[in-house]
C-alpha cells in the first residue's frame, strides 16, 4: 500500500491527484504542519526539509512533489499523465521544470515573505518584485500557450496536473490570469480525481 504523507492546501495535493488519476490504492497520512509535526525526528527521517509531500511505497520513498508524481506514472500509468513517447515524456519534463522553477518560484518567494518565514526574516519590499517575476513567467508561458486543450499532445499529462494546481495557487494569492489561462484552469481543475485528492486529504487531516 502507497501511503502519501500530505498537508492541504500544499504541495501534497499534486501527489494525490496523481494517485487518483491513476486510480490507485493508498493511505493519506496527515502530517499536521501548523503544529509543529514535520519538525519531529520521525517526519525529519522521511524529508530531511520536514515537508510534503513524502510517499513511501514498499523500498521507494520519496519527497519532493514533480519526482514523486512522475515516479507514480511511470511505475503506474502505463501511459497514462506520463506519454511512453520519449520525445513527449521529454515534453512533460520540460513543461515540469519550467512550471516549478519560473512559474511557481516567484509564488513561494511571495508566501515565504508574507507568511511562511519567521516574521522577523520577510521583506515586505520583495513583494512587487515577486508580482513582477510571476507576469514575467506568465508572460513567456503564453509565448507557447494558444488555448489549446493540453500543453504536451492530446491528453492530459502532469504538465497540465502542475500547471493547474499552480494557476490555482496565484489565483488564490490574486494574481491575474490571461483568460486563456484562466479558461485552461476552469477547465481541469473540474476533473473528478482532483475532487477526491482534495476530499482524501481533508478527510486525512480531519481524523
Amino acid at each position: 500500500m502507497i501511503t502519501l504523507y500530505s498537508f492541504p492546501q500544499s504541495r501534497s495535493l499534486r501527489a494525490a491527484w496523481t494517485l487518483e488519476e491513476l486510480g490507485l490504492e493508498y493511505q493519506c497520512q496527515h502530517v499536521a504542519l501548523d503544529k509543529g509535526e514535520g519538525q519531529t525526528a520521525e517526519h525529519l527521517a522521511r524529508h530531511p526539509d520536514g515537508k510534503v509531500p513524502v510517499i513511501e511505497d514498499g523500498d521507494v520513498h520519496l519527497f519532493e512533489s514533480a519526482p514523486i508524481c512522475r515516479y507514480l506514472a511511470e511505475a503506474y500509468g502505463d501511459g497514462t499523465l506520463l506519454p511512453s513517447d520519449p520525445a513527449a515524456r521529454a515534453q512533460v519534463d520540460q513543461w515540469l521544470s519550467f512550471i516549478v522553477t519560473e512559474i511557481e518560484q516567484p509564488l513561494w518567494n511571495q508566501a515565504k515573505h508574507k507568511f511562511a518565514l519567521p516574521a522577523d526574516k520577510r521583506v515586505p519590499a520583495i513583494l512587487p518584485v515577486c508580482a513582477w517575476e510571476f507576469q514575467r513567467a506568465v508572460g513567456a508561458l503564453e509565448r507557447r500557450y494558444n488555448g489549446q486543450e493540453y500543453l504536451v499532445g492530446n491528453t492530459f499529462t502532469l504538465a497540465d496536473l502542475f500547471l493547474t494546481h499552480t494557476l490555482s495557487w496565484a489565483a488564490s494569492m490574486k494574481h491575474r490570469l490571461p483568460e486563456p489561462l484562466f479558461a485552461y484552469r476552469e477547465r481541469h481543475i473540474k476533473r473528478p480525481a482532483m475532487a477526491k485528492a482534495v476530499a482524501r486529504e481533508k478527510a486525512a487531516a480531519e481524523g
